[in-house]
């Protein structure tokens, strides 16, 4: 006999008394006794539908315990420096929530929590509803308002933003991005989106000095594919980021041929007077193609004919709609997806005026780079609806601010394309593959009549300066930062002296020694020059042992140095980024630090050499 005999009561009284029941074989035996019984069709679903609630919670409480046990990663098991990148691929609060128990309960790492917290906090901003009512519409340009009402998903507010805009500043294109807003959450059809015009027939009055430029005017339905990587060279050979950036393509192309089932090239150019015997090597790192052009007078780099030729190749078959093109047999594109150029000063230079001659964009200094398809809602690439942009490169580097990262997108805008998607990449951001002498590829000579107007201004004469200062090599690296401004002269000798106590040691500078305003003796001087410079526009370094002192960690200087085997940082500051990337933090004044530490290496105290080793410092 049941505890509940179904037929004492009505379907809704029934309902009622379902909600109190927590058990499955009771709800089990009261289904076959009313099935056995009135067997009423809505008592039946009723109790069904309580079954299926009570089994789906017991399964979401097995996956939540389940889900305890099974962290995407130990936090103790990982570097201060280590827990960052890893937190920002976690897209769960309460996977967050446990990873923050988990350090808790371990190392209870203070850093690390920040990490962690900052996270949950970055989603807790992210699900807040925004007030409407603070918006004030008059202030805000139609970039803004586009920005905000993408977090708004009541129609009757934004119906009511629309109405505020008309008693306002009424602007058509205000009211056209809050109605497109309208439209995605109510799920309406998307309205055609207007032709794009080109902007010398947008504003006729205005001077359009580029129009009639060679190269300017984007493709429309153009086609595209591979990745071209520019290599620089230097005294015959190819400098190490050419190296870097080939088998970072490499990897790249092959992930991408995988996900998207093509057959996609990695593309090296090769530009200068006698660069043809590069191209095996170009094969050896990575690449499938190679194009280059010779010229005697392209024996040092010129921006103007270098740039030209650049340009030609990338349009190279492609129909501009002004002239008949000259096939090229080995391709079947108008232009390159991607294009890498080197972050040199020599590489700089051309990557910008490539990029703008090809009517695309540019991310420069970049550190990280991966293709994937791309979400994005967007005021002016989408109209305010979500759409997927597939086959982007990403592109990572440092934010203005010195402290996050910002990953840059190429995208294109409505009815007009922007290729190739370009970067520049610091050096010493990837590794240098291992080059692979069996590899085969194609070598393709462009030839291009170079005008003699490129070549107006002639080097006559050349003095070979000093080759400057290479920190690059060296065993150990003292580095200074702003935290010397109370002495500046007596901090840049405390530097000295602790590179002295070493075999292999040399002093490097942050840019804020660099930029900033502090005044030196004359014989520390020398060692704050801009060739000291250790970061983003520095020199990249790798040594076994890192010394960073007053130095707070800001990204544009650890994308310098973050690849050391061992870095100790001193600052004063407890929350200062460096500490999240150090192996060994020392709160304190580098002015009463380094002097203990300088007394205890020339005492035998301390073996900090041994350290770097990863041996037993005492």
């Amino acid at each position: 006999m049941v505890a509940l005999d179904p037929a004492d009561y009505s379907v809704d009284e029934l309902k009622a008394e379902l909600e109190e029941v927590d058990d499955v074989d009771e709800l089990e035996s009261i289904l076959a006794a009313e099935r056995d019984g009135k067997n009423r069709k809505t008592a039946t679903d009723a109790i069904e539908g309580r079954l299926e609630a009570l089994r789906d919670e017991a399964a979401g409480e097995s996956e939540d315990s389940e889900g305890d046990g099974d962290l995407p990663f130990d936090p103790g098991e990982h570097d201060v420096s280590e827990i960052g990148p890893k937190v920002n691929d976690v897209e769960d609060v309460d996977t967050l929530r446990a990873l923050l128990d988990a350090e808790e309960a371990g190392e209870n790492r203070t850093p690390v929590k920040t990490v962690i917290e900052s996270r949950i906090e970055k989603f807790a901003e992210e699900d807040e509803e925004p007030d409407t009512d603070e918006l004030d519409l008059a202030e805000m340009s139609a970039a803004d308002v586009g920005n905000a009402v993408q977090d708004i998903d009541d129609g009757d507010v934004l119906r009511e933003l629309i109405d505020r805009e008309e008693d306002g500043e009424n602007r058509d294109s205000v009211k056209s991005l809050i109605q497109g807003r309208i439209d995605s959450v109510e799920g309406e059809e998307e309205q055609d989106l207007e032709p794009d015009v080109p902007p010398e027939e947008k504003h006729p009055d205005l001077d359009h000095p580029t129009a009639d430029k060679r190269h300017v005017r984007a493709l429309e339905d153009g086609s595209f594919g591979d990745m071209w990587v520019y290599c620089e060279t230097q005294a015959g050979d190819l400098v190490d980021v050419s190296r870097e950036m080939l088998g970072k393509a490499r990897e790249m192309m092959d992930g991408y041929n995988e996900t998207y089932e093509d057959e996609e090239n990695v593309v090296a150019v090769l530009v200068g007077d006698d660069v043809a015997g590069l191209a095996e090597d170009c094969v050896a790192y990575g690449a499938d193609v190679v194009v280059y052009h010779e010229d005697d007078r392209l024996d040092r780099f010129k921006h103007k004919p270098y740039a030209e030729v650049v340009c030609d190749m990338a349009r190279w078959g492609a129909d501009p709609g002004e002239s008949n093109p000259e096939p090229a047999d080995w391709r079947d594109y108008d232009e390159p997806r991607y294009v890498l150029f080197p972050a040199t000063n020599n590489g700089r230079d051309l990557s910008a005026q490539v990029q703008a001659e090809l009517d695309s964009g540019l991310a420069s200094d970049c550190s990280g780079l991966y293709i994937e398809d791309a979400v994005i809602s967007n005021p002016v690439k989408t109209g305010g609806s979500n759409r997927t942009f597939e086959r982007v490169l990403h592109m990572k580097r440092p934010d203005f601010s010195g402290f996050e990262y910002s990953t840059i997108l190429c995208l294109d805008n409505p009815g007009r394309e922007f290729h190739p998607q370009g970067a520049s990449v610091i050096p010493g951001s990837f590794d240098v593959p291992d080059p692979d002498p069996e590899r085969e590829g194609e070598v393709v000579e462009r030839d291009v009549d170079l005008d003699d107007e490129w070549f107006r201004v002639e080097v006559t004469e050349y003095d070979q300066l000093e080759g400057g200062v290479d920190l690059t090599g060296h065993d150990v690296i003292v580095a200074m930062g702003r935290g010397i401004g109370d002495d500046p002269t007596r901090g840049m000798e405390l530097a000295l002296d602790l590179a002295n106590c070493f075999e292999d040691a040399d002093v490097g500078v942050s840019r804020g020694i660099v930029t900033g305003s502090y005044q030196f003796d004359g014989h520390v001087e020398q060692y704050t020059a801009e060739e000291r410079q250790i970061g983003e526009t520095g020199q990249v370094v790798e040594p076994d042992l890192y010394v960073a002192a007053g130095i707070s960690g800001a990204i544009q200087h650890k994308v310098g140095m973050d690849e050391s085997d061992t870095i100790v940082a001193v600052n004063t500051d407890p929350e200062a980024d460096i500490r999240e990337f150090s192996d060994y933090f020392v709160e304190g004044d580098l002015f009463e630090v380094l002097p203990r530490l300088i007394d205890a290496l020339e005492g035998g105290e301390i073996d900090m050499e041994a350290l770097a080793d990863g041996g037993d410092s005492r």
